[in-house]
């Protein structure tokens, strides 16, 4: 009895269970065609839908990037790591003092060979390596003495090795400086680096020491004794640059100097309605269809009495010492621009004696202004050379100062060639 009532409570229960498990079964794949027939209906809505959401979430993303970059621009203290503007502008130089120090010599070591059947083989430690020099370098890239440190050290020599091996020289140590500048120690120039690549030896690093086996004699078989290396050579230099050019601008300030320069190459210096534009010299490169070019210095504004260290001083009337012939820009618009012309010729003869004869050309700039048609002919009257008038800003007879400026490097070549002497070339 109780064997029937089992058997037929197992085939009751393996029944429920397959018919559970075919509804199950059914239940999903019923699913699984609802779902599939959902989704090919709304998949084009839904890509829409994300499609527009990405874009706006794109677009306010970029908002926000052009917020922060804004205001990273305003503030750089937040977004660079706190560097002031002090530290990231940079500033022309044309005077340094530096103290140089040559490398220092390795040392001599003591040690003696000890090898098997050769137990006692005598001295054999090396000398050390010299210390490294310290050279200035002229490099055209370079254009300010911003770049030089105060001091600089030579790499010192390696000591001496066993074996007799000589200890590796420092190697030297380069600095690099801008064409025009000169090496002056005390009063007296050591110096005057004007050629691309040209080379001075501040200091002389230290001789190495030398090691016992340089002591190896007859009567000393077995030395002990070593040297050290010797210390570097060590100097207080001042470094002078002295603008390097073909032509020199030189005018009162509000002249016009920068805009011609800016007319007639592709410097892009300062240019504004108030004196004292320009604090440093600009060079500007002139090319002609002969492929030559003209190294033109736009000198800052000189005004009375600038070799008493008025105004800008003695500090850019050193720059024009350098230019081969010189350009007085005077402004034609104002009252007797003659008598701007004497008193720059006066300041640059108090400067130095002979400055104002070096070989030049006079320009009346500010041509197109009405003032200035009447002065013209007062100023040719008052003056014997040959005056250029033309207008930077208007660009008016710009093609007859620079022919005329292509005629004086010409004599300028051939006064060099008469002497012979090497032209710079830019």
């Amino acid at each position: 009895m109780w064997y029937k009532l089992c058997v037929c409570s197992l085939a009751y229960l393996s029944y429920m269970s397959v018919s559970y498990c075919f509804l199950f079964l059914l239940g999903n794949m019923l699913l699984i065609m609802v779902r599939a027939c959902l989704e090919s209906q709304w998949r084009p809505v839904y890509s829409q839908i994300h499609s527009c959401l990405l874009q706006k979430q794109i677009k306010n993303w970029h908002r926000s990037l052009s917020i922060t970059n804004t205001q990273c621009s305003k503030s750089q203290k937040t977004c660079k790591g706190n560097k002031s503007e002090k530290k990231l502008s940079r500033y022309f130089v044309d005077r340094r003092k530096v103290h140089v120090i040559g490398g220092k010599g390795g040392d001599g070591i003591a040690c003696f060979l000890s090898e098997p059947r050769k137990e006692f083989g005598g001295p054999n430690g090396g000398d050390g390596g010299d210390g490294g020099h310290v050279i200035f370098k002229v490099d055209q890239q370079i254009k300010s003495l911003s770049s030089v440190h105060p001091f600089y050290r030579g790499f010192s020599g390696e000591k001496g090795g066993s074996k007799n091996c000589y200890g590796a020289s420092g190697r030297p140590l380069y600095v690099k400086i801008p064409i025009g500048t000169m090496v002056k120690e005390g009063t007296k120039v050591v110096a005057d680096l004007n050629q691309p690549g040209e080379e001075y030896v501040a200091v002389y690093g230290g001789a190495g020491g030398k090691g016992n086996r340089f002591f190896l004699a007859n009567d000393n078989r077995a030395p002990t004794t070593v040297t050290s290396g010797e210390l570097g050579q060590e100097r207080f230099l001042h470094l002078e640059l002295k603008t390097v050019g073909h032509a020199g601008m030189i005018g009162f300030p509000n002249a016009g100097k920068s805009s011609i320069l800016r007319a007639i190459s592709r410097a892009k210096p300062a240019v504004a309605p108030y004196p004292f534009t320009t604090l440093n010299p600009h060079v500007g490169i002139v090319r002609y269809e002969d492929y030559e070019q003209i190294a033109v210095v736009d000198i800052p504004g000189i005004i009375k009495g600038a070799h008493e260290d008025r105004g800008l001083g003695l500090a850019f009337l050193r720059h024009i010492e350098r230019c081969c012939f010189l350009l007085f820009v005077l402004d034609l618009s104002v009252a007797e621009p003659w008598a701007h012309l004497e008193a720059l010729k006066h300041e640059l003869e108090q400067y130095k004696v002979g400055l104002s004869k070096t070989p030049h050309a006079i320009v009346a700039n500010k041509f197109d202004l009405p003032e200035s048609k009447d002065n013209l002919p007062l100023l040719k009257e008052q003056v014997k050379q040959r005056v250029i008038p033309l207008s930077a800003l208007t660009g008016e007879n710009l093609e007859e100062l620079l022919v005329h400026l292509r005629e004086l490097y010409d004599d300028y070549l051939k006064t060099e060639k008469k002497q012979v002497r090497k032209p710079m070339k830019w």
